[in-house]
């Protein structure tokens, strides 16, 4: 194939527009929807609060919902709940957002990190096992780029030893395993709604669980603490109505109802965004099969993902280029990518509390290699050609 000149060297670039790695995509039903909440009575602590989350319930098939601020939010309100304190170690994995790790720190427990499946990029059950001792009360498995992990090998490790498994699903609303969806699997469910996520409250975050005493925990961390059902109160003759009851250290956690009414009405479209979503990766996946030069994440047969991030992985050994040549090739070319993530220890809030490089080969060699592509509802076709075109176009020229 002859070699095109690429725009970073002064050719000709795919697109003339650029388009980014994660959008939004508001419509007017969903400005009719906050316009509506903000001319009513309430704009927090409201009505849509509750019906939001009675809906997440409903998407999710879990029992309980508690909508929060924001995905790091629902993690913190989770550790929480799950009593994780002072001494006690959760595993996680290195390849996520921060938040999935600091979630213990917040607490004061530590975190542990687990290497991925270098196929996957979930964390890998057998590295969760290998690093259990007698302080690991949690393990936080994340489904990453919105691929569930393999739920019954984590379920059962957890069972056998006894810890509280809490599923960080920020990316993976929508996503099935085993036909059942992401948020009524583990103990508890933490998901995101920020704007690059496949739906959106601009930000927001909620927790799910089936078990009634974690749902109260979650309710009193994320709310200040306080109760103000009469039937709750230690103090069984209140003075008056305005009567409430702080009972232990919580946060204000709470999610505006404004906030809950973009995210009822972007619910509405889930199925929608899911599978344009898959239409996208399917289209990605065809068009970089037999292209050496770029590895494709792999999935387990038994989820069904609602992918947030399509990610590929360059082969360097294949390529004259190093990740960050390409990457910036990739924008010049008005396809801006991302990379998620930078292994969470690698950072110098991680290396100062000791730990070091090197504790997940797998996570670190995937690391150096991967980059993510535009992948939102919004994209068109020749949107979504233009980004395989991009790739091809680099790879070819730097093509050893």
């Amino acid at each position: 194939m002859e070699k095109e000149k690429l725009a970073i060297h002064g050719g000709k670039p795919v697109r003339e527009n650029k388009i980014f790695y994660g959008r939004q995509w508001i419509q007017d039903d969903d400005v009719q929807a906050i316009a509506a909440v903000l001319k009513g009575d309430y704009i927090t602590c409201g009505p849509s609060v509750d019906a939001v989350e009675k809906k997440i319930s409903e998407v999710t098939g879990a029992k309980y919902t508690v909508v929060v601020a924001n995905g790091t939010a629902a993690l913190h309100c989770a550790a929480i709940a799950a009593g994780l304190g002072e001494g006690d170690e959760v595993i996680t994995t290195p390849l996520t957002f921060a938040a999935s790790a600091n979630c213990a720190v917040y607490v004061g427990a530590r975190p542990v990190f687990a290497d991925v499946n270098p196929e996957t990029y979930n964390i890998d059950p057998d590295s969760i096992e290998a690093h259990i001792t007698d302080k690991t009360r949690a393990v936080v498995a994340v489904d990453f780029t919105g691929q569930a992990v393999e739920h019954d090998r984590i379920r059962e490790i957890c069972k056998k030893h006894n810890l509280v498994y809490i599923c960080d699903a920020a990316h993976a609303i929508g996503t099935r395993y085993k036909g059942q969806p992401e948020g009524s699997i583990a103990d508890m469910t933490c998901f995101s709604f920020h704007p690059v996520k496949t739906i959106t409250s601009g930000e927001g975050g909620a927790i799910t669980t089936n078990d009634p005493e974690l749902y109260k925990k979650l309710r009193l961390a994320s709310q200040h603490g306080i109760v103000r059902n009469p039937d709750d109160f230690v103090e069984k003759n209140p003075e008056g109505i305005w009567y409430y009851e702080m009972q232990t250290l919580g946060y204000n956690y709470r999610m505006t109802d404004f906030q809950a009414a973009l995210l009822s009405s972007q619910l509405n479209k889930l199925e929608q965004f899911s599978n344009r979503r898959k239409e996208i990766v399917n289209k990605y996946n065809e068009a970089f099969k037999d292209v050496p030069e770029i590895i494709v994440q792999k999935e387990i047969p038994e989820s069904d993902t609602t992918r947030h991030l399509y990610i590929i992985q360059l082969d360097l050994d294949k390529l004259t280029c190093t990740r960050r040549e390409f990457f910036d090739a990739m924008s010049a070319e008005n396809v801006q990518c991302q990379v998620h993530y930078v292994p969470v220890y690698w950072f110098p809030f991680y290396q100062n509390m000791g730990y070091t490089k090197g504790l997940c080969p797998n996570a670190e060699k995937i690391y150096k290699g991967i980059m993510s592509i535009p992948l939102y509802p919004m994209l068109t076709d020749e949107d979504v050609e233009s980004s395989i075109a991009a790739v091809k176009k680099i790879v070819n020229w730097y093509r050893k």
